[in-house]
């Protein structure tokens, strides 16, 4: 039975999702190599994934296909996720950015598209969006 399996509903399987995506196109190119081995421990840490899960997905026997949701509302929220996940260090680094496009490309954005993307992501996560841009989103809701 597939790790996934076990966990049918909430934030758990989601994360597990996440994770095993990541994994998929972190061995895309064949081999995980060192770099990317230290980001998905990383990343499992921040997924709060156990060690047992981690050795389940890692198996070369499991390949997690990306769940491309159709709607593009959704695709941008599972990108929201992801960098809420990935900032929950206020950080984030060139291998996580390289991984992050990767999944993004995995979404259906195109690689111009998902490099601008997660650009504004950036900014947006680390507070550092120019005032235009601020002014913008604060004024919308009101």
């Amino acid at each position: 039975m597939p790790i996934l399996d076990l966990y049918e509903h909430g934030e758990k399987r989601k994360n597990l999702a996440h994770f095993a995506t990541l994994a998929s196109l972190a061995a895309v190119d064949g081999e995980i190599n060192e770099k990317e081995m230290e980001v998905l421990k990383k990343f499992a840490f921040k997924l709060n994934i156990s060690d047992q899960e981690f050795k389940e997905v890692m198996k070369k026997e499991n390949k997690y296909p990306i769940e491309t949701p159709h709607s593009g509302e959704k695709r941008y929220k599972r990108l929201f996720e992801f960098f809420q996940i990935i900032f929950s260090d206020h950080d984030i680094d060139d291998e996580e950015r390289r991984i992050v496009e990767k999944y993004a490309v995995g979404l259906g954005f195109s690689p111009k598209t998902a490099a601008n993307i997660i650009d504004k992501s950036i900014k947006i996560f680390t507070g550092k969006i120019p005032f235009e841009d601020y002014h913008e989103l604060v004024k919308r809701d009101s």
